[in-house]
């Protein structure tokens, strides 16, 4: 009986947690921007980043698998970008990688992808052989210490997030889509 207590507990607990960090009313307060004009983004943006449609992506920096540089995010860009989050274990991360790498060479000129390795739970090892054994020709980065993961609340993988060349969050996209599903989120942000 008393198992049961504590774990109804924990349930309530988290459920509280999750309905406290979504609620609406919770938004910070502070200064707001303008919403993308002529774009899909509609009102006032929260200057804070969240990894939430219609907010700011967060900023970070990681290394390149391969050890080749390190890539930052944040910010205004010259090109849409997509993050996707993967790891080598991850079976729908494997069915995905196909759309991925062809979404990126049929679109390179428009979009960058940065495909971030959940390497704090993963092999470096088989991240690498994962990303010889699809070709993946985007950059690969590793999140080793699993900062980048938490600050984008990634919770199950793939996780992908389109953000469009103001640094806005456009669309978060959890699990493996269609791949006409892509074109229609890409051709909405890459046109705005």
């Amino acid at each position: 009986m008393k198992k049961n207590i504590v774990i109804l507990a924990m349930v309530l607990v988290a459920v509280v947690a999750v309905w406290f960090w979504d609620s609406p009313g919770k938004e910070p307060k502070g200064q707001l921007t303008e919403g993308v004009v002529g774009g899909k983004v509609e009102g006032d943006i929260p200057a804070a980043p969240a990894p939430k449609e219609n907010r700011y992506a967060p900023s970070f920096t990681l290394n390149a698998l391969e050890g080749t540089g390190t890539y930052n995010v944040g910010g205004k860009r010259d090109k849409v970008l997509i993050i996707n989050f993967w790891a080598a274990w991850c079976g729908p991360c494997e069915v995905e990688a196909p759309d991925l790498k062809d979404i990126y060479e049929q679109h390179k000129d428009q979009l960058d992808l940065y495909a971030v390795n959940a390497t704090k739970f993963d092999k470096l090892r088989e991240a690498k052989d994962f990303v010889k054994e699809q070709q993946l020709v985007f950059p690969v980065l590793t999140d080793a210490k699993g900062d980048v993961g938490d600050l984008y609340k990634v919770f199950s993988y793939p996780m992908s997030f389109i953000i469009d060349r103001n640094g806005v969050i456009r669309h978060r996209i959890e699990g493996v889509i269609e791949r006409e599903q892509w074109e229609l989120y890409l051709q909405d942000v890459i046109n705005s």
